[in-house]
């Protein structure tokens, strides 16, 4: 029987079981889907052991996704342009490594603003490596012509910028925040603040214009503040959950043969999980 799994540390908190195991089921694949708890130091010999241990694959969380990028023996192209692993595969005898985050933000915001201004100015806050990821999608994409990205410790968001020096990115403190939306199509929070027991992000909607998305990667709560006071202005919203999601779609073809599909079952299903 094959199995796949997430592996992190700490690995508690992951839905991955949940949204795996409810496509094994839905495609009558008899095969088996785990979180383990991997530590750091652990990490090299786990990876080693992966097949001896009937895993085909798997998933990868914190803190883990820049050390598998870097002991993966084929790294993939989104992987290798972030400098950072999520999914992991065996195949031929190897250790591929890619990176799905990009996939899933993208076709989240499709299918959520399918009709959303492309090719324009996009506010970012945040530079770790979601806020990595998610940038490298827009830029390759086209969906962005130039990118504010606002950090807390502005010597991040420089370092983010370093990354990209062939494109149009511009650093704002974190205090210009406000001010850094005026004129954008999209706004996207990558930072873990809204997030259900951290501070809130603070962040006035004021000058952003009302034909423009916003995008959270919280998802939980489902609606955060930010989401709320953009809804209350009129913007449409696209919330973290979809990301989770579609992100989960490549690495399950990888490892069980089947692409799934993501339904508003599926969505419902882990929603009643997250409030439950």
């Amino acid at each position: 029987m094959k199995k796949a799994c997430v592996i992190g540390w700490p690995i508690k908190h992951s839905r991955s079981p949940l949204i795996h195991g409810y496509w094994l089921e839905k495609y009558g694949i008899e095969s088996r889907y785990e979180k383990v708890a991997v530590r750091p130091a652990e990490l090299a010999d786990f990876l080693k052991q992966l097949e001896q241990n009937g895993f085909v694959g798997c998933n990868v969380t914190v803190p883990h996704k820049e050390t598998v990028f870097a002991q993966a023996d084929v790294v993939h192209d989104e992987a290798n342009a972030v400098n950072a692993a999520n999914t992991l595969w065996l195949e031929g005898g190897k250790l591929h490594a890619d990176n799905t985050d990009i996939y899933g933000f993208l076709a989240h915001l499709q299918q959520s603003a399918p009709d959303w201004l492309q090719g324009g100015t996009v506010a970012v806050l945040g530079a770790g490596g979601a806020a990595r990821a998610i940038v490298y999608g827009l830029l390759k994409s086209g969906a962005a012509s130039e990118v504010r990205l606002c950090n807390r410790t502005i010597e991040r968001a420089r370092e983010l910028q370093s990354f990209f020096k062939d494109h149009k990115i511009t650093v704002v403190d974190w205090d210009g925040r406000h001010r850094a939306l005026v004129g954008c199509s999209l706004v996207v929070n990558t930072t873990s603040l809204g997030m259900e027991g951290s501070p809130s992000l603070d962040l006035s909607l004021e000058a952003l214009p009302r034909d423009a998305v916003v995008a959270d990667i919280v998802y939980a709560p489902l609606e955060t503040e930010l989401l709320a006071a953009a809804r209350q202005k009129g913007c449409r919203t696209v919330d973290g959950l979809g990301m989770l999601l579609h992100q989960a779609v490549p690495g399950f073809e990888h490892w069980f043969g089947v692409r799934p599909e993501v339904t508003d079952e599926l969505r419902d299903l882990v929603i009643a999980d997250l409030t439950g």
